[in-house]
């Protein structure tokens, strides 16, 4: 019988300081020692390779050697790619360059920004590494001058390039894009500004990167397992099931766990709806009520909401730095004990929310390709673990065979300025299409590949 998760028991804590982001040399020598193991054992990636062309190493150079300040905005659909990139970048692109005819002047690395809240639940490991490899944290929904000021100096002074989740979050959807975030072209075009006002003759570029995972024998293996898994939370016996298609199987799971939400936030069930429609319902009643409980009403769209909810509630568990634990009565300690545990519970519904956002795409049939029916029982996984109240700390990931890197050519920012002058909200408008196009067409190309 499957067990339910166990609930925590939550304490309030105070803030997590973090060091400085600094490239630590003894941090880098440990990671080559550790690394690639933590990769296979906890990741499953037994190979990372680069796609045939230049595009990659030729922006490393650039950047290298002060030629250029490269921001490198990398699709985030899986949790793991700043990880594998990061290894990658250390200590295979130099190889990889070589046999292209490129030598880089300096060690290549790139500094990442990730959102504060990861050193909350990644635990003292995340927390040592990420400042000592130069990673950089910031906040969604907050103001932070200080994080933004590192990272336009990371970008004005070289000599790594600047690594960035356009997507802002994991996305859970590798052959589409659902969303991208401004923010990574704001911020070039500002740095390319600076550099302009300063006279240094260093263009900044955005190197679109596309990152597309592949599964073996053991990856479908795994697939159907996770598969009976799901059948088995929903309480669906061997003989339910037996007789039906995977199609048929996928969407009788998906049904079960969305009525139960539909129960659970008391919507009525309208099966003249798509499935689409159904979840959105359920999306916005789990952030609703997620606000409701906190006692807030933001305004704003669908993620300026939800980015807050998730701050309140991490901030309930980790009080600000400022607060000073001694002295307080034990009374006044147990109300923040309690407080910290219903924001706890109160995030259930924001995980449950954040993540109904992005899952979207038609029912994989057997003649889908192997990484996209993977996917999708990853997501279909995903979706009944927010339900029971998991978060993507509890998600799982069936182990891929490669991970393959796709570049595609740079967006020279500096080339634009006129035009981001004469209209800053069209030009990041018409840059962040060009993005998007960027990502899609490494995506058909890859599909294009795969399918021979």
């Amino acid at each position: 019988m499957y067990k339910p998760y166990r609930t925590p028991i939550i304490k309030v804590s105070p803030d997590i300081k973090l060091s400085e982001p600094r490239i630590s040399k003894f941090v880098v020598f440990m990671l080559k020692i550790c690394a690639r193991a933590y990769l296979f054992f906890f990741l499953g990636v037994t190979q990372t390779v680069p796609h045939k062309d230049k595009t990659l190493f030729e922006a490393f150079e650039r950047a290298l050697s002060g030629k250029s300040r490269c921001i490198i905005a990398f699709r985030h659909p899986n949790g793991g790619e700043p990880q594998l990139l990061t290894w990658f970048f250390l200590f295979k692109l130099r190889k990889y360059a070589r046999k292209h005819g490129i030598k880089f002047p300096r060690w290549p690395h790139a500094v990442f920004v990730y959102g504060y809240e990861v050193v909350r639940w990644g635990g003292w490991v995340a927390r040592y590494i990420m400042p000592n490899v130069g990673a950089m944290p910031i906040y969604h929904s907050k103001m932070d001058t200080k994080g933004m000021a590192r990272i336009y100096k990371a970008i004005n002074d070289g000599p790594y390039p600047l690594a960035i989740a356009p997507e802002g979050q994991v996305s859970y959807m590798a052959d589409s894009v659902p969303r991208l975030e401004p923010g990574v072209i704001r911020i070039g075009f500002n740095a390319a500004q600076h550099l302009k006002q300063k006279n240094i003759d260093s263009p900044v570029e955005i190197l679109p990167l596309s990152v597309h995972f592949r599964f073996g024998p053991w990856g479908k293996v795994t697939a159907k397992l996770l598969l009976k898994k799901i059948e088995r939370i929903c309480n669906f016996s061997f003989k339910e099931t037996k007789k039906l298609s995977h199609e048929e199987r996928l969407f009788k799971c998906r049904n079960y766990i969305l009525e139960t939400n539909e129960e659970r936030y008391k919507i009525k069930a309208d099966t003249s709806l798509s499935f689409e429609e159904r979840l959105e319902k359920v999306t916005y009643a789990a952030l609703e009520t997620a606000e409701r409980m906190l006692g807030i009403k933001t305004e704003g769209d669908y993620f300026t909401r939800q980015h807050m909810v998730r701050q309140i509630c991490w901030d309930r568990i980790f009080l600000p730095d400022v607060y000073n634990f001694k002295g307080i009565s034990p009374i006044q300690r147990s109300v923040l004990d309690l407080k910290a545990g219903e924001a706890w519970y109160i995030a259930r519904h924001e995980e449950l929310a954040n993540f109904c956002w992005y899952f979207h795409g038609k029912l994989p049939t057997e003649d889908t390709a192997l990484h996209n029916k993977i996917e999708y029982i990853q997501n279909l996984h995903d979706f009944a673990n927010r339900t029971m109240g998991g978060a993507f700390f509890n998600r799982v990931n069936i182990f891929p065979r490669k991970l393959i890197i796709k570049a595609a050519p740079v967006i020279n920012l500096t080339e634009r300025l006129a035009r981001y002058k004469e209209n800053k909200k069209a030009a990041v408008t018409e840059t962040l299409s060009e993005l998007e196009k960027a990502y899609l067409d490494c995506i058909n190309e890859m599909n294009i590949i795969e399918r021979g």
